[in-house]
């Protein structure tokens, strides 16, 4: 059973990482404007993050194994309906029909994990499905590379596209017959309708804004007072189902745990800066200095390698020094992020793509020793009969830092970059770009001191005993 759940982990992030370094030659080819690329690839993290808390909430309710085939079907189908699409609408309905159903697998992925595996086992099986995402999402964009300078900016978009699908089929064949017939963890089978609608209005409020910036000030200034109310009335209605014995969809020990909700934020503040780094580093490479896709790829591809390696050997270095490992591994993370930005600023021309794989590498290595053990440790305070919802609040919190940060490094290396023509202003740019990351994990290195004042003492995943079961609502 772990083998299906971290294939189809790997199979749901494959496909947006491997498209992410072919979007330049997807603009030309396909006849879209600049709008429709940012649909493309934005509406896909946006029907992801949209799609996790309902998943997980059903597969609570209803059991998770027919959601999860038919959410593979679902993306099997769009995925190909995608790479062979003539025209940019068509690609965008197939993205964001992919992208949901990648959401409706991965929230059953998470809460299939936490119903079969308890104690230490749990904290490793999420830890290898954290382990298998990163990894795909680093060596993702090599590969997307090597298909579009080997088969062209026409026929390399598309295949990147179609990479997934053999993985999907498999995936679905397996999970058909390995996956744990459908269960029900909650003991209630009625849905919180409404608290579903607020928080994915509350959702789209939050990242449409980033995918589509907005006109002025008064337009963003539009947006958050929305996503304010929205957040104030869910926040509302929640407790008036709790006060009226009814189940309410974020359960109750989730928001009361402040290990959980730190972990969370942890969790967004690492992602974003992880996945706006690289987009940032990939602009830098093509656009700034004229680079193709293919010696991008072999830039960023000691990441990939490292963050492997790491990751591997995460878990050893739990059982030695405990949670400590996430400490060090954003403190290394921020040290990468500098050397980036001091590398951007003082290497010669010669020896810049050679240090620049070498800040990859530390970056890599940082991100292995964050992600796994930081997830691990999150979920393991979400109670069993929230382990759905509980994955998917986490996985849509790091969307919506995705969207942010995403929006937000290239929004700088763009200004820094667009000064008088000259060779520094491009490496300025990614300077600044590399200082704002460093930034978010120094956040993140904060927020997870504080985590550590409220968690009780274990080493999370390994020797921690699990969360205890809250009282369910009647």
């Amino acid at each position: 059973m772990l083998p299906v759940c971290l294939a189809a982990g790997a199979t749901t992030l494959l496909d947006q990482a491997v498209l992410t370094i072919a979007v330049p030659s997807m603009r030309p080819s396909l006849g879209a404007s600049g709008a429709d690329v940012q649909w493309i690839v934005a509406g896909y993290s946006l029907a992801f993050g949209l799609a996790l808390v309902p998943g997980g909430s059903l597969g609570d309710l209803h059991g998770r194994k027919h959601l999860f085939l038919a959410g593979m079907a679902a993306f099997l189908l769009a995925g190909v309906t995608a790479a062979t699409g003539a025209g940019p609408g068509t690609v965008i309905g197939a993205r964001l029909v992919q992208g949901a159903a990648a959401g409706l697998v991965n929230a059953q992925v998470i809460g299939t994990l936490q119903d079969v595996f308890h104690g230490p086992a749990r904290g490793r099986a999420l830890g290898l499905y954290a382990l298998t995402g990163g990894v795909v999402t680093a060596l993702g964009p090599p590969l997307g590379g090597v298909l579009v300078a080997g088969l062209g900016p026409g026929a390399g978009w598309r295949c990147c596209l179609l990479l997934s699908a053999p993985c999907a089929a498999l995936t679905l064949a397996l999970a058909a017959r390995r996956l744990p017939p459908p269960r029900r963890t909650a003991r209630t089978a009625r849905l919180d309708v409404l608290g579903l609608t607020l928080l994915c209005a509350l959702t789209l409020t939050l990242m449409v804004p980033f995918i589509r910036t907005p006109d002025g000030g008064g337009a963003a200034l539009a947006w958050g007072a929305g996503a304010g109310a929205l957040a104030a009335l869910f926040a509302v209605q929640q407790r008036t189902r709790v006060r009226r014995g009814r189940r309410p969809l974020v359960h109750p020990a989730l928001t009361s745990s402040k290990p959980y909700l730190l972990g969370t934020a942890v969790a967004m503040a690492q992602f974003g800066s992880s996945l706006a780094g690289f987009l940032v580093l990939t602009v830098f490479l093509q656009d700034g200095l004229g680079l193709s896709a293919l010696v991008t790829s072999a830039v960023t591809l000691p990441g990939a390698v490292g963050m492997g390696l790491s990751s591997a050997l995460a878990w050893r270095l739990v059982r030695r020094i405990g949670p400590r490992t996430v400490a060090v591994g954003l403190t290394l993370g921020i040290g990468a992020a500098l050397a980036a930005a001091a590398v951007a600023l003082r290497a010669p021309t010669a020896a810049l793509l050679v240090a620049l794989a070498g800040t990859q590498l530390l970056s890599g290595v940082a991100g292995g020793l964050t992600v796994s053990p930081n997830q691990a440790q999150g979920l393991q305070h979400a109670p069993p009969q929230a382990a759905g919802v509980g994955g998917g609040i986490l996985q849509m919190a790091q969307r919506i830092a995705a969207a942010g940060c995403l929006s937000a490094a290239p929004a700088v290396y763009l200004h820094a970059a667009s000064g008088p023509p000259g060779a520094g202003h491009p490496r300025a740019g990614y300077a600044l770009a590399s200082c704002l990351c460093a930034g978010l994990l120094a956040v993140a290195l904060v927020l997870w001191r504080l985590r550590r004042t409220t968690a009780p003492p274990a080493t999370a995943g390994v020797t921690a005993t699990p969360a205890p079961r809250s009282t369910e609502l009647t």
